[in-house]
């Protein structure tokens, strides 16, 4: 009888520590689908329920949603607590990412302008779009066609350069440079691998998978449960270029912008004058038609027509922001800015200039309309003629996700003794001015610099961030910057189908099983065996 007691204490104690972790797995489900609710109710687009699902869980992440009165749980702790399903039994998001072989050779032949080298890419380019062979290959055997014997891989303007010159010298063969291209290429892939698996280990999704595709460059990626495709693939191709820059105010700019927004209405009106003369004269009132639209183009074929530039009217108005922009315009301003009569128009100081947009654009109503459009700002970093920042982000230590003096989602990074040198004179160097936090090309931050920073301290901030964009943010940095470009070639959000599947399977061998055992007793036990399967 002791026996028994003890067996019902353990059968007790077990079954209350079942309950006790499967608790958490269903109050997860309870608050995510309070949140699936809530985004339903406001959208019926996909991706903006998507979107606002997210911002809901963000909102509550690290508020308690369970009180037990003596212990409480926020949704990020009943997150972390629940039961980890994969890919077949949650549904998640399955993605293909091709590692960028070009850029790999690119970067090994220190970005060569040997014609011959850059002809073989473009072939291989071609190559590869009817072919299963891998890029390398390709590449080998289009450069092999067009250099006849006459230039080598391992010349100087090639592999034979500087980085590579303790592996390969210029008296090295073709078929004696292929397999050290190979394996450089092959830890520049291996690189890749580590990056994103370290990127994805903090991405929050229980047992992810990551695994490379032979020697093809491609890596397939299952994340069990995850459902912002557009989170995952800007987490994933991400290339983490972080680095710091100096950056002209809107006060040092405005010239130059009113200078160039008379070029581009004359070149426009060149361009208008051209098509005119070369028009079929018709009839009188298709040429009506053409004078009314040149009146037309005359107003508003200017770079003022797509881009507001920022004039400071007073010290107060100083900025970094030198312009705005329709996120719908920024491909137009772009291809003005890039002219060379516009280029040249630049103080000889400043002739280096990278014109960068904001990573976040803003809504703001029209005035003509009065209806929400999508802005973004523009500014101008000091570049140089290498294009090289003078902080990069190898000098990151650690970065995390925080909350700013305002309670707003910020990245907090710690830089290391190097970098913590560079900042100070950085910041030294513009107290009065303002630097730029530069993440693949876009401007997440750029303040004034009121002191010095010498603690190797600084932060990414933005009004708009979610916890989960920082979050992202702060994992690649720390991962590290990819070797190469990562392009998602095939991506699609999976159902939990296989596991459903599984589970009707199973549901109905155990229906299966009991009718026979059913009918089994009837058979041998007759009225008894009756009795038996209704007890």
């Amino acid at each position: 009888m002791q026996n028994k007691g003890l067996i019902k204490l353990f059968a007790i104690l077990f079954g209350l520590v079942s309950l006790y972790q499967l608790s958490f797995t269903w109050f997860t489900n309870g608050v995510e689908n309070k949140a699936k609710v809530y985004a339903e109710s406001k959208s019926d687009d996909g991706r903006e329920i998507a979107r606002l699902e997210r911002a809901y869980l963000d909102s509550i992440a690290n508020y308690p949603v369970i009180d037990l009165g003596f212990a409480k749980f926020s949704y990020n702790d009943i997150k972390d607590k629940e039961l980890n399903l994969g890919l077949d039994l949650k549904g998640g998001i399955n993605a293909i990412l091709q590692v960028s072989v070009k850029d790999i050779l690119i970067g090994l032949s220190n970005d060569s302008k040997n014609p011959t080298f850059n002809e073989a890419l473009a072939k291989a380019d071609q190559a590869q779009k009817k072919s299963d062979d891998t890029y390398l290959n390709l590449f080998f055997i289009e450069f092999k066609k067009l250099s006849n014997g006459k230039v080598n891989l391992s010349d100087p303007s090639i592999f034979g350069n500087k980085s590579l010159r303790e592996k390969i010298n210029f008296k090295l063969t073709d078929e004696e440079v292929k397999p050290i291209i190979e394996a450089e290429i092959s830890g520049s892939i291996n690189t890749a691998f580590e990056v994103l698996r370290s990127r994805i280990d903090k991405f929050g999704v229980t047992q992810p998978n990551i695994q490379r595709i032979g020697n093809s460059g491609r890596i397939l990626i299952e994340l069990p449960g995850a459902k912002d495709i557009d989170r995952v693939k800007k987490l994933l191709q991400s290339t983490a270029e972080l680095e710091f820059w100096e950056v002209y105010s809107n006060q040092e700019t405005a010239n130059f912008f009113f200078q160039a927004n008379s070029v581009v209405e004359n070149l426009l009106k060149e361009e208008t004058k051209s098509d005119t003369t070369a028009a079929p004269k018709e009839n009188i009132n298709d040429l009506l038609g053409t004078v009314s639209d040149s009146l037309t183009t005359k107003i508003t074929n200017n770079l003022f027509s797509v881009f507001t530039p920022s004039i400071p009217q007073a010290e107060n108005q100083v900025s970094s922001v030198i312009g705005t922009a329709k996120v719908a315009d920024t491909a137009k301003v772009n291809k003005y800015l890039a002219m060379t009569e516009i280029r040249s128009l630049l103080p000889n100081e400043m002739k280096y200039t990278k014109f960068l947009w904001d990573a976040k654009p803003f809504s703001a109503k029209a005035t003509a309309t009065n209806e929400n459009t999508e802005l973004i700002y523009l500014y101008g970093i000091k570049s140089n003629r290498e294009d090289i920042a003078p902080i990069e982000g190898d000098v990151i230590e650690d970065a995390s996700q925080e909350y700013g003096q305002t309670g707003a989602p910020e990245v907090s990074m710690t830089m290391n003794a190097g970098g913590t040198r560079l900042w100070a004179k950085m910041t030294t160097d513009n107290v009065g001015k303002f630097v730029a936090v530069v993440l693949d090309d876009y401007v997440y931050t750029a303040p004034s610099v009121n002191t010095a920073i010498v603690n190797g301290r600084t932060s990414i901030s933005g009004g708009s961030m979610t916890v989960a964009e920082a979050q992202d943010i702060a994992n690649v940095l720390k991962a590290g910057k990819l070797p190469a470009a990562a392009h998602i070639i095939q991506s699609e959000i999976v159902g939990p189908s296989l596991g459903q599947q599984a589970i009707d399977s199973s549901m109905n061998s155990f229906f299966l099983a009991l009718l026979i055992v059913f009918a089994w007793m009837i058979f041998y036990y007759g009225k008894a065996g009756v009795i038996a399967d209704f007890a």
